[in-house]
């Protein structure tokens, strides 16, 4: 599937568990018929806002734009791999960043994930303790 492809499996995904209803089979032949008729009922909407908002800040790279802020984002699909993309926001009183397309910029990521134990040090003054 292609990245853009997995968005449309993740909106389907929560759309249908927003409605308490279980998807149909998901290929990559199937997911864009799938998405369209999701789409055609007008049921998409707040699945796509909420996947468009992501899980992560990845903190890549990313468009940017004079006129509203951006960061890279990402969320894990269905099928357990990960997709970035540009998450446009702000713009002040009359901006309308949801209608940015964000879906044809999506790209595969590649996760690397590692436990770190950290070390942390706070000090303070003798004096400030015996008093």
């Amino acid at each position: 599937m292609t990245p853009q492809q997995k968005l449309k499996w993740a909106i389907l995904a929560r759309a249908c568990d927003l409605a308490k209803e279980v998807p149909g089979n998901v290929t990559a032949d199937t997911i864009d018929e799938l998405y369209d008729n999701l789409v055609d009922a007008g049921n998409h909407w707040d699945a796509k806002n909420e996947i468009r908002q992501g899980e992560v800040e990845t903190g890549l790279d990313c468009e940017w734009s004079r006129h509203y802020e951006s960061k890279a984002v990402a969320a894990q699909m269905p099928d357990g791999s990960w997709v970035g993309w540009t998450y446009w926001y702000g713009g002040g009183k009359h901006a309308e960043p949801e209608a940015i397309e964000w879906m044809d910029d999506a790209y595969d990521l590649k996760l690397v994930e590692e436990e770190q134990v950290v070390m942390v040090r706070t000090f303070a003054r003798c004096e400030l303790i015996e008093a």
